[in-house]
């Protein structure tokens, strides 16, 4: 069975789909895995690791999504971070990843922060999959 629409309907539909352009609200964007491995690589590589076990100048960051901030034992954590409560959240990576020394007052982490939102969503999302 063939069911019509009819242009009245087609109409509601149309604007209920461009609503969020007109209104300035964005679209929801996918997190691009690839780019934040890049990301990774160009903002983070040369002090954390994504191997498990491996800790460089900061402690390594596989499978950081949702683990409690400072709890890897064999890394020397800053005073401020041991006490920060962190869990790390998609949320919590990225205002951490922002803007560190905000997020951590008094933290040892030496990086400015990364402006960029894409940037930071991707590379979060690329944290989120190392498992």
């Amino acid at each position: 069975m063939v069911r019509c629409i009819s242009s009245s309907s087609l109409r509601v539909f149309m604007a209920l789909l461009l609503m969020p352009l007109a209104s300035g609200i964005p679209l929801a964007r996918a997190a691009d895995l690839r780019h934040g491995e890049d990301v990774f690589a160009q903002e983070c590589a040369e002090c954390h690791s994504v191997r498990e076990g491996k800790n460089k100048k900061g402690p390594s960051l596989s499978a950081v999504s949702g683990r409690k901030a400072a709890s890897i034992a064999d890394f020397v954590y800053s005073d401020a971070m041991r006490q920060s409560g962190i869990v790390w959240t998609a949320s919590a990576l990225d205002a951490y990843v922002a803007n560190p020394r905000k997020a951590v007052p008094g933290g040892k982490m030496k990086y400015d922060g990364l402006a960029d939102a894409h940037d930071r969503e991707d590379l979060i999302a690329y944290l989120g999959s190392l498992k």
